[in-house]
């Protein structure tokens, strides 16, 4: 078997494997690690933390579809003071890299989380979720307004210097998200998760009514797979510069190789999880099988190979 450079960069973060949880499908990982060891892959994602506890919306919160399913659990979440006393230390004394997700319903609710966890020891990156598709109020998606986007961004790179890695999480959801990601990176932020949920619904036909308590919600799993593969390659080509975690849909190996071909650094893994706890390690021995597979000795070959001209 031929030796491979499986590892990946995040802004100035190294990680061993290009393999992340997807925010919001595993916790904080404690869930995870009961099937794997969260050291065998590239990092945890956090679910999006917030200042306040919060209880999210009403139920119910999920429906399954055709080829994925719909989620609105509303950023449902303890608080980012007891996210540090009791998630952090976990996450460090399991060894596992650490990617802080963090969200909020103002800018400078932004900066206060960036600056509560600017001096944590321990932390890989920061992802800046300011896409989420699933709460009260559809105005602050953050994410769909180019000039909102840039604000948080600022905040948070003005607020935790250049110690951390600012990864923007963007939303699917919107007509130009090449100028949208443009527009994040020039505000600071080092790298890009793309993409967030897609905005959806299901009616109930035996109540004749939404059947989710929020009426919306963010889809997720292999229906959304094409849009994200879409979006990665868009803004990759015109960024090709700026690493790109990728995420959408990805349930095995080629579909991870798919992401990274079009311009993924690293991917992560979340609707998968849910009906195959050990998704995420399959996925990675998978992933890795296929590179040896095509030839290739690090990882780094592959990404963005679907720009290459054809000649090549």
């Amino acid at each position: 078997m031929s030796a491979l450079d499986f590892s990946t960069t995040l802004g100035n973060a190294w990680f061993p494997a290009p393999t992340f949880t997807a925010s919001g499908c595993a916790s904080s990982g404690r869930e995870l690690a009961q099937f794997f060891d969260l050291r065998t892959m590239g990092g945890v994602v956090t679910k999006s933390v917030m200042m306040k506890a919060r209880t999210g919306r009403p139920t119910p919160r999920m429906a399954e579809t055709a080829s994925g399913m719909l989620n609105s659990i509303g950023l449902q979440g303890p608080g980012i003071d007891a996210f540090l006393a009791k998630d952090v230390p976990y996450l460090i004394e399991q060894k596992a890299r650490i990617v802080v997700s963090i969200a909020g319903e103002t800018v400078e609710e932004y900066s206060t989380l960036a600056r509560k966890l600017r001096s944590v020891s321990g932390i890989s990156a920061l992802e800046v979720n300011i896409s989420c598709p699933n709460v009260e109020n559809r105005g602050l998606v953050f994410a769909c307004d180019p000039e909102a986007s840039r604000r948080v961004i600022d905040g948070v790179r003005r607020t935790i210097g250049g110690e951390l890695p600012i990864i923007a999480k963007l939303s699917p959801d919107v007509t130009d998200l090449v100028s949208i990601a443009r527009g994040v990176v020039e505000a600071g932020a080092d790298g890009l998760a793309l993409i967030n949920t897609v905005l959806g619904m299901v009616i109930n036909l035996d109540t004749m009514r939404p059947h989710l308590g929020g009426k919306t919600g963010g889809l997720s799993g292999p229906a959304i797979k094409p849009i994200a593969v879409r979006a990665v390659y868009q803004v990759h080509a015109a960024m090709p510069q700026v690493p790109i975690l990728g995420m959408g849909g990805i349930s095995n190996g080629r579909d991870a190789l798919e992401m990274i071909a079009a311009g993924a650094s690293g991917i992560s893994v979340g609707t998968a999880s849910f009906g195959n706890p050990t998704a995420i390690m399959s996925i990675q021995n998978e992933l890795k099988d296929l590179l040896i597979e095509k030839g290739f000795t690090s990882l780094r070959q592959a990404i963005g190979y679907a720009h290459r001209p054809e000649s090549e």
